[in-house]
C-alpha cells in the first residue's frame, strides 16, 4: 500500500462525481434527441456545422473520460505498489519530522538567545551611555573650573581664591559633577621657587611615591608622616583641594609615577588626561584621576607642545571613585531582570584592568560596551552579563515536540487511514463478489419464478380453456357445479401466482408502471362486474360512486390501480356478511376544500343504513393533507383519493400494526376461513407508492373498515405527447346518445345510496330528480311540466309497503297526460325482487340488478323501453357489439407448439366466428404469412423449439418491408399481391412470461400485442377485435 492509494481515493471520489455528471448530461442529451427539442434547438441556434462540432466535442470529452477511467484503474486502481514501499515512505516521514523539528528547536532557540543577546546589548548601552554622559558633565564642570583658577587666581593679585573659598565653592557645586568624589588644583612650582614657596605656605612639598608603593589605611593616614618630595626641576604639589579630599594639600603630583604620567601629557597636549586605576588615598579604593592644565594665558588652538609647556601654571584635577559612581548609577537604573556590570581600562589588551565589578568568568552571554571619557590614550570598556544563566527555551521545546507529536499523529492517521482504505477496498470487493453472488442468484431466482410461472401457467390455460369450453356444452346442474369449482380454483391459483410474482418484482424493484390512456369509470365498472356475483351471493350492497369534476380519460396504469381496487374489494367482500361495501373516487382538491363530500359515520347518511368507520381518519397521516401539500404542480396532473368502505368485521387492534407486512394475515384462521395469501395489501402499498400517492385505513371492530388512498395520474385531455392507448370496454358514451333528454325520478330515502344511483343514470345523459316518499314522486310525475320516462324504486322502499307499492302503480295508471312512465325496481337480490312483485301482482316492473353499472343500466333500460336494440343481452353485454359480428369472417393463424394450448385457442376464436388455422412451429409461421396470404392475424408463442417467436416475427416483418418497398418502387405488381401494397400482418404475443422484459421485446421486435396465459375467450377478442 503506497501513498498513492491515499491520493487515488481523492480521484476516486471526483472520478464518481465526472462520471455522475457525464451520465446526467448523456441522459438530458438522450431525452432531448429523442423528443427531438435538443435537434431542433441546436439546429435553430448552430446550423448544422454547428451541430456537428457540437457532437465532435461531445465525442471528445467522452473519450477523454474513458482515458481517465483506463489509467485510473491501469496505475492508482491496481495494487502494484508493494506495501514495504508504504513503509519506507512512512519511515521517512517520521525520521524527516523528527529532523525538522530538531532544526525547529535549534532556530527557536537561537531566535530566543538572539532576543536576549538583544536586550542585554540594549541595558548594556544603556548603562555605558549614561555613564559615560555623566562622566562628560563632570568632565565640562573641571575644565571651565581650570578656566575659573587661571582667571581669579593667577589672573588677580593678591589671589582671590584660598582654600576655604576653594573648598567651600566646589562643595556647592559638588551636583554638577556626579561622577567626581573630589576636586584638587595642584600649582607649579620651579626647584628655584621651592623654599620660597613652602616658606608661604608653612608647609613643606611632600612626595606621593611612596604611598603608592605602601599604601595605607585611611584610617592609619597622616599627611604629617610623609617624606618631603626629592629635589627635582618642578613640583606640582596641591595648594586646592575639596574638603572630602583635603588630605592631598601639599602632596606633589609630579613625585608619583601615575600622576607624573598624568600631568605632563595634560600640559602637553591641553586636554584632559586620566590616569590609569589605581587605589586613591585614604579610601584605598580603585579610582581615576582627570587631568586638566591651567595656562596664564589664553593659548591659540594651534599653540604648540612647548608654548603650552611654558604658559603651564598648575593643574586642576578631579578624583573619581569608580566603584561607588557605578554602584549609585546601578541603583538608578534597577531592573527586574538586573544584569552583572565590569568596567574595565583596555589600554593595555593584554592586561585589561577592572575598574568595578567581579572578575568571575562565565560562560553565559556577555556584551561589551566601549565608554569614551574624552581621553584618546586610555581606553575603557563595560562588559555587562545577566545574573542568573538563561532559562530553557521552553517555547522552543515544546513546539518542536508538538510539531513532531503532529507530524507523528499525522503519519499515524495516514497509516491508519490506509490501512482503513486497504480494508474497505477488501471489504469493497468482498461486497462486490456477494453483491454478484446475491444479483446472480437474484437472476436465478427470477429465472426460477418466470421458469415455473411459464410452467404452470401453460398447463393451466389448457386447464381453464378446456373447462370453458366444457361450460358451452350441455351439462346438468351437479356437472356445471363441478366444472365452475374447477374453474374457480383454476383461477384462484392463477392469481396467487401473479401475486407471488409481483411480490418477487417489488422486492428486486423491477416493478414498473405502464403509461397509457384508460377510462377510470370503465375500469371501476369492470370490477364492479367481477364482484357482482359474490355480493348478491351475500346480499351485500356494492356500488361505485366518481365524483363529476374527476376526468373522463386518464394517463396511467390501468392494470395496476385495477389491481389496488380488487385487492381491497377483495377483502371487503370476504369480511362482509351484511351491509354495503362502496367505492369512492374524488380530486384531492376536493376534499381539501370541501370535507362535506365525505361520508359522515352516522347510520341515517350510509349506503346501508349500516354504521361505518369515519374516512377521515384513513388520511390523517398523510402528507397530502399537510400544510405544504403535496399536490403534483403540474398543471395536467390528476390527484386522486379513492376510498374502500365496508360494515365487515374490521381488523382487531392487535393486528392492525401488521395489515400491511407479506405474508402475514389477521388470525391464524383467516387464511382456512376466507384464504388468501396475506400478499394483496402489501403489494397494493407498493404500487400505490410508485403512483406518487400514500394509502392509509382506519378499522373499528364489529363496525367495519375503510381503506384510502391516493394516486396521481396525468389528464387524458393533454395533446402534447403521444402515449399508447389500451381499449377498454366502455359502452357508457354510446348510449348517451339514445337516452339524452329523457328524465327520471330515483325514489330513495338514503342520500348517499340516492347519490350513487343518481350518478350511475346520469352517465347515459338522463335528468334524474331525487324524492324520498311515494306521494313526493306521485306530486313530480303530476306537475306535468316535463314528461317522466321512468321511475326508479329502492328495493328497500318497494318491499316496506306492498300495499303504498301497488297503490302507487295504479295512480300511474290512471294518469291522463302523456304515457305513463316505466318503473324500474333497484334490487341487490334478483330472486326475492322477483318473488315480491310475483306476488304483488305487478306484471310490467322491471328488475333492475345491483351493482349498477353503465353496461347493464343501459341494457335495462333499452329492453324496457324499446331503444336501440332489443335483443337480449347475455352477462351484461350488448348484442349490437357481439363479436361473432367482429371476427366473423376473419382469417387467424395460431402459432404454438403444445397442442393443448392451440386447441383451447382455437375454440375460443371459432366461437365468435373466426376462422382459425393451426401451426406448430415458427418456419411453418414464417412460410404462411410469406405475402400473398389471405391472414388477418395472428397468435403466436414466444417459446418454440428451432425457431422462437421473436425469431418469426422479425423474420416476417423484414420479408414484408422488403416486399413493401419493392411494390413503392415499382419492381413488383401490386396485382401480383392481392392489390395490397402495404403488408403488415397484425401479430400478437401469446405467452406464461409476464415479465416486463418481455412485454417489451415483443414491441421491439414488430409485435403489436400481448396476450399472457392463462388467457380467457373474452380476452383473445378483446385484443385482436381492436383491430377490425
Amino acid at each position: 500500500m503506497s501513498l498513492l492509494h491515499v491520493f487515488g481515493f481523492g480521484l476516486k471520489l471526483g472520478h464518481l462525481l465526472w462520471l455522475l455528471c457525464c451520465w446526467v448530461a448523456a441522459m438530458i442529451s438522450k431525452n432531448c434527441f429523442n423528443n427531438g427539442e435538443f435537434k431542433n434547438t441546436k439546429a435553430g441556434l448552430l446550423g448544422d456545422s454547428g451541430s456537428k462540432m457540437w457532437f465532435k466535442c461531445w465525442d471528445k470529452i467522452s473519450s477523454y473520460n474513458f482515458k481517465i477511467q483506463h489509467h485510473y484503474y491501469q496505475y492508482i486502481g491496481s495494487r502494484r505498489v508493494s506495501k514495504t514501499w508504504w513503509k519506507k515512505l512512512l519511515f521517512s516521514w517520521v525520521i524527516g519530522w523528527t529532523l525538522s523539528s530538531i532544526w525547529i528547536y535549534c532556530y527557536m532557540s537561537s531566535q530566543a538567545t538572539e532576543k536576549m543577546k538583544e536586550t542585554l546589548a540594549s541595558m548594556c548601552d544603556e548603562r555605558a551611555r549614561m555613564l559615560q554622559d555623566q562622566f562628560n558633565v563632570s568632565m565640562n564642570h573641571i575644565q571651565a573650573m581650570s578656566i575659573l583658577i587661571s582667571t581669579f587666581h593667577h589672573g588677580k593679585n593678591p589671589s582671590a581664591i584660598d582654600q576655604r573659598t576653594f573648598a567651600r565653592y566646589t562643595e556647592r557645586t559638588a551636583f554638577e559633577r556626579p561622577l567626581t568624589s573630589g576636586v584638587a588644583y595642584a600649582v607649579r612650582v620651579l626647584h628655584s621657587e621651592r623654599e620660597q614657596f613652602e616658606k608661604q605656605q608653612g608647609w613643606t612639598i611632600k612626595r606621593m611615591d611612596t604611598l603608592e608603593q605602601n599604601p595605607v589605611h585611611k584610617d592609619d593616614y597622616n599627611p604629617d608622616f610623609l617624606e618631603p618630595s626629592p629635589i627635582q626641576e618642578e613640583y606640582a604639589p596641591v595648594i586646592f583641594a575639596q574638603d572630602i579630599i583635603s588630605h592631598v594639600v601639599s602632596i606633589d603630583v609630579l613625585s608619583g609615577k601615575e600622576d607624573r604620567e598624568n600631568v605632563l601629557r595634560a600640559r602637553k597636549s591641553g586636554k584632559g588626561v586620566l590616569t590609569a586605576p589605581f587605589r586613591l588615598l585614604k579610601t584605598n579604593r580603585l579610582g581615576v584621576i582627570l587631568t586638566f592644565a591651567v595656562y596664564k594665558r589664553d593659548l591659540p588652538s594651534n599653540a604648540t607642545p612647548n608654548e603650552r609647556i611654558q604658559a603651564t601654571d598648575g593643574y586642576l584635577g578631579g578624583v573619581f571613585d569608580i566603584e561607588s559612581l557605578v554602584e549609585k548609577l546601578l541603583q538608578q537604573l534597577a531592573s527586574k531582570q538586573t544584569i552583572l556590570v565590569n568596567v574595565l581600562d583596555t589600554t593595555n589588551q593584554s592586561y585589561p584592568i577592572s575598574m568595578y565589578g567581579s572578575n568571575v568568568s562565565d560562560d553565559g552571554l556577555e556584551h561589551v560596551s566601549h565608554l569614551n571619557f574624552g581621553d584618546p590614550f586610555r581606553k575603557h570598556e563595560m562588559r555587562c552579563r545577566f545574573k542568573q544563566k538563561p532559562p530553557w527555551p521552553w517555547l522552543a521545546i515544546t513546539t518542536s515536540i508538538g510539531i513532531l507529536v503532529i507530524a507523528l499523529l499525522v503519519g499515524h492517521i495516514f497509516h491508519a487511514t490506509v490501512n482503513r482504505i486497504a480494508k474497505v477496498e477488501d471489504d469493497c470487493h468482498k461486497m462486490m463478489e456477494l453483491k454478484k453472488q446475491a444479483e446472480a442468484a437474484d437472476v436465478a431466482k427470477s429465472q426460477f419464478l418466470a421458469t415455473v410461472s411459464h410452467e404452470i401457467r401453460t398447463p393451466m390455460n389448457g386447464v381453464l380453456g378446456m373447462l370453458h369450453m366444457l361450460m358451452d356444452t350441455d351439462l346438468d346442474v351437479t356437472q356445471l357445479d363441478y366444472v365452475r369449482t374447477a374453474q374457480a380454483s383454476g383461477r384462484a391459483l392463477v392469481a396467487l401466482i401473479n401475486e407471488v410474482l409481483d411480490q418477487a418484482k417489488i422486492e428486486s424493484g423491477k416493478l414498473e408502471l405502464e403509461e397509457v390512456q384508460f377510462d377510470l369509470r370503465a375500469v371501476l365498472d369492470d370490477v364492479l362486474s367481477l364482484f357482482s356475483g359474490k355480493s348478491q351471493d351475500k346480499g351485500v350492497e356494492l356500488a361505485v360512486y366518481i365524483s363529476d369534476q374527476v376526468p373522463e380519460m386518464l394517463i396511467g396504469d390501468p392494470g395496476r390501480f385495477r389491481q389496488i381496487i380488487t385487492n381491497l374489494m377483495g377483502n371487503s367482500i370476504k369480511f362482509t356478511e351484511k351491509g354495503h361495501i362502496l367505492v369512492t373516487v374524488h380530486l384531492v382538491e376536493e376534499v381539501i376544500d370541501s370535507i362535506e363530500v365525505e361520508t359522515e359515520s352516522s347510520s341515517k347518511n350510509t349506503l346501508s343504513g349500516f354504521a361505518v368507520a369515519d374516512r377521515c381518519q384513513s388520511w390523517k397521516g398523510f402528507r397530502t393533507f399537510s400544510q405544504e401539500g403535496s399536490l403534483h404542480p403540474f398543471s395536467d396532473s390528476i390527484n386522486l383519493i379513492v376510498s374502500v368502505e365496508d360494515t365487515g368485521e374490521g381488523i382487531p387492534l392487535e393486528a392492525q400494526s401488521r395489515v400491511f407486512t407479506p405474508f402475514m394475515q389477521v388470525g391464524p384462521s383467516i387464511s382456512r376461513t376466507h384464504g388468501g395469501t396475506g400478499i394483496g395489501l402489501s403489494i397494493s402499498k407498493c404500487l400505490v407508492g410508485l403512483m406518487k400517492g400514500e394509502i392509509g385505513f382506519v378499522s373499528i371492530p364489529k363496525i367495519g373498515s375503510t381503506f384510502t388512498f391516493t394516486a396521481v395520474f396525468t389528464s387524458g385531455c393533454s395533446s402534447s405527447r403521444e402515449y399508447k392507448s389500451q381499449q377498454i370496454n366502455n359502452q357508457s358514451n354510446s348510449f348517451s346518445s339514445e337516452f339524452h333528454g329523457m328524465r327520471a325520478i330515483v325514489m330513495d330515502p338514503r342520500p348517499v345510496r340516492a347519490k350513487v344511483s343518481r350518478y350511475h343514470i346520469q352517465r347515459l345523459g338522463i335528468d334524474v330528480e331525487v324524492v324520498s316518499y311515494w306521494k313526493q314522486c306521485l306530486s313530480s310525475i303530476n306537475r306535468g311540466n316535463n314528461a317522466i320516462d321512468m321511475v326508479l324504486i329502492e328495493q328497500e322502499v318497494w318491499d316496506r309497503d306492498l300495499n303504498s307499492s301497488t297503490l302507487f302503480i295504479n295512480n300511474l295508471e290512471k294518469i291522463d297526460h302523456g304515457t305513463p312512465p316505466k318503473v324500474f325496481l333497484l334490487s341487490n337480490s334478483i330472486n326475492s325482487s322477483r318473488a315480491n312483485t310475483t306476488t304483488s301482482g305487478v306484471c310490467n316492473l322491471t328488475v333492475i340488478p345491483k351493482p349498477l353499472r353503465a353496461s347493464m343500466l343501459a341494457a335495462s333500460l333499452q329492453r324496457a323501453m324499446g331503444v336501440g336494440n332489443k335483443g337480449n343481452p347475455r352477462n351484461g353485454e350488448l348484442p349490437s357489439l357481439s363479436p361473432r359480428n367482429i371476427l366473423l369472417g376473419r382469417k387467424i393463424l395460431i402459432v404454438d407448439d403444445n397442442n393443448v394450448n392451440l386447441k383451447v385457442a382455437a375454440g375460443a376464436l371459432k366461437k365468435y366466428g373466426a376462422d382459425v388455422v393451426s401451426a406448430t412451429r415458427g418456419i411453418e409461421a414464417v412460410e404462411l404469412l410469406t405475402p400473398p396470404h389471405q391472414f388477418d392475424a395472428c397468435f403466436m408463442d414466444i417459446q418454440m423449439p428451432e425457431m422462437d417467436g421473436f425469431e418469426a416475427t422479425q423474420r416476417i416483418r423484414d420479408m414484408e418491408r422488403n416486399i413493401n418497398n419493392r411494390i413503392q418502387f415499382g419492381d413488383l405488381s401490386v396485382e401480383t399481391y392481392n392489390n395490397v401494397s402495404n403488408w403488415h400482418v397484425r401479430i400478437l404475443a401469446m405467452t406464461a412470461d409476464v415479465i416486463q422484459a418481455t412485454h417489451e421485446e415483443c414491441l421491439r421486435c414488430g409485435m403489436d400485442g400481448y396476450v399472457s396465459k392463462p388467457f380467457e375467450a373474452e380476452q383473445l377478442y378483446r385484443e385482436v377485435s381492436r383491430f377490425f
